[in-house]
């Protein structure tokens, strides 16, 4: 009915299709509520992907992580999935140009655009003669009509300084000093627009709750040579939080006063098209636009020693909690629930000093569930774990010391040999990664391949990345770095000392059961000048019970014993009883 009804109003608004992206004015990957537009239409939950609505036809583009998940929510609804990046499946650019026709229009909402990504698809079109039009809310009138959530409106709050170690003032200045570098831009630049969450929440030293899981808030930054201005909603900002911003002269002024002050503003500003929604990118003289780096980022990617040892305490809060989850679930196999086991996770890490809550919506997949790569059990429903099989259970915490996310595939019962040479090729994948060295400079492109070596050799392959960047008590899912094939920006980013990055190669069947290995990694200088290594900071133990050993070879055995002997120092102190017994066994060596 509601497809129905948006098609209804393109005869009268002269559209022909509208294309609506998983997407805020900010580009972020989580959503507040307010701006889940694409879920609200189709019913599709997954955190990417876009819908495109024809008059005749209705399409939604997801990645690989969603494949499955896609096939299942959107049954029924009358809208077609498409497999992004698989062979003869069109790409959204190429659906139109066979769907339209020249003088055609397609409607997009520039607030939930990048200016790049409105460039793009602009370009493409408007060689055949079709338009893209920013005139229209089609979909966001009728949502409105029907009852949009609101904006959230919680407070925000300081990051301590004890955590957050830099002070505003410092961070500024920083900013400032890369305004006027001319390897960063290309003339010197007034003002700095910062459109991204997590950068203007690392900023400012603050947190928030307007979007689950990830602790940022709705808003826009400027920075000035003198002073800053914070564009957010001021009755989410508490006296404490007024005074931090006063000493570092940052003013407050409304969130959606960000227009009116781009509208006629004289200053040259400093904006990454790839960050800034369409719109307020268009409401700034093209003459005084100079495109470049959100600066912020490769700054808070590189985490400071003071962030890297918090991160390391964090990671034994993180493996106790972890230890009390999975003994008390082996205890009750055969009676919990996916969804039980996910709430006993996020309870067990709640129990911890310094918990925000969880940093992404837990994925426990049992069997077949496994194979589903972003699987959420449902709280009604889900699978009962069983004496048999595997389990996927990729999970993590938020802190105001540190943001984990830890991946174990395990055994709950008899697993098959075909089970174990895959898992044991992911684990050679994975040790690989976390031994690499490699030359300053490298990016996370390059070194994926180590990941994969020992899968392809035995033609099998997994669909996403390898892994991505981690925020210090931010998003779980932080550019700039990234480990994965292809040509996107992630994976042509340098590895540098301090970046925090996921290393979690997989392997899935569908409709049978999914493999996936995770711990975060940081970057360190090596032995040798010129040359970079990682260091893992994730403790628990893996399942060692369903590795083929004879596919390992001697110094990966050495590193698996390593690992635990780390694991067991680590967590052992903080645990007793027949938890300590069990990590305790879980990590003999082999």
């Amino acid at each position: 009915m509601l497809i129905k009804r948006l098609k209804q109003r393109f005869s009268d608004l002269n559209i022909h299709a509208i294309v609506v992206p998983s997407a805020d004015p900010h580009q972020s990957e989580y959503l507040a509520d307010h701006w889940k537009l694409r879920e609200w239409i189709s019913g599709f939950t997954g955190s990417a992907g876009t819908l495109v609505i024809t008059r005749d036809q209705a399409g939604l583009w997801t990645d690989s992580r969603y494949y499955l998940q896609g096939e299942h929510e959107l049954e029924g609804s009358g809208i077609t999935l498409y497999r992004d990046g698989q062979e003869d499946v069109p790409s959204i650019t190429e659906f139109l140009l066979d769907e339209l026709e020249d003088g055609q229009v397609v409607s997009i909402n520039p607030l939930m655009w990048s200016q790049a990504g409105v460039q793009n698809l602009s370009k493409k079109l408007l060689e055949v003669g079709i338009t893209v039009s920013t005139d229209h809310r089609v979909a966001e009138e009728i949502w409105d009509e029907l009852g949009r959530p609101l904006l959230p409106k919680k407070e925000v709050f300081v990051h301590d300084i004890s955590f957050a170690e830099i002070s505003v003032l410092d961070k500024l200045a920083a900013v400032r000093e890369d305004m006027l570098d001319p390897e960063l831009v290309t003339r010197p630049v007034e003002q700095h627009l910062i459109t991204s969450l997590d950068d203007i929440a690392w900023l400012f030293n603050l947190r928030g709750y307007d979007i689950a899981y990830n602790p940022v808030f709705l808003s826009y930054a400027v920075v000035r040579a003198e002073d800053a201005i914070l564009f957010i909603d001021p009755t989410k900002v508490s006296d404490e939080v007024r005074e931090h911003l006063a000493k570092a002269r940052v003013s407050i002024l409304p969130y959606q006063k960000i227009r009116d002050f781009l509208k006629g503003n004289t200053a040259t500003t400093l904006v990454n098209p790839n960050d800034c929604n369409a719109l307020l990118y268009n409401l700034i003289d093209p003459q005084l636009i100079v495109e470049g780096p959100t600066i912020t980022r490769l700054m808070k990617a590189c985490k400071t020693d003071l962030e890297i040892s918090h991160i390391d305490q964090v990671m034994i809060k993180d493996g106790v909690a972890l230890a009390h989850a999975f003994y008390e679930m082996y205890q009750r196999i055969g009676e919990i629930t996916e969804s039980e086991f996910a709430a006993l996770i996020a309870q067990k890490r709640s129990e911890q000093d310094h918990y925000y809550g969880e940093s992404f919506p837990a994925i426990v997949g049992y069997q077949s569930n496994g194979a589903i790569v972003h699987y959420r059990p449902p709280q009604q429903g889900s699978a009962l774990i069983e004496a048999e099989g595997l389990l996927l259970c990729d999970s993590g915490g938020q802190y105001f010391d540190g943001t984990t996310d830890i991946t174990r595939t395990i055994a709950v019962g008899p697993v098959t040999q075909v089970q174990k040479e895959s898992y044991t090729l992911v684990l050679k994948g994975h040790i690989a990664i976390d031994q690499a060295v490699f030359l300053d400079g490298t990016t996370g492109g390059e070194i994926d391949i180590l990941a994969r070596q020992y899968l392809w050799r035995n033609g099998q392959n997994y669909g996403h990345g390898t892994g991505h960047g981690v925020g210090y008590f931010l998003n779980v899912h932080e550019p700039p770095q990234g480990i994965s094939p292809g040509s996107g920006s992630r994976n042509k980013t340098a590895l540098e000392p301090g970046m925090l990055t996921s290393n979690e190669p997989g392997y899935y069947e569908d409709g049978a059961y999914g493999i996936r290995i995770e711990n975060l990694i940081v970057c360190e200088e090596s032995d040798h000048a010129g040359f970079l290594k990682h260091r893992h900071v994730t403790l628990f133990p893996l399942d060692t019970s369903i590795i083929l050993y004879d596919l390992l070879t001697k110094e990966e055995v050495n590193w698996i014993n390593t690992y635990h002997a780390l694991v067991a120092k680590k967590l052992l102190p903080h645990l007793s009883g027949s938890v300590a017994e069990w990590v305790r066994q879980s990590c003999q060596p082999i």
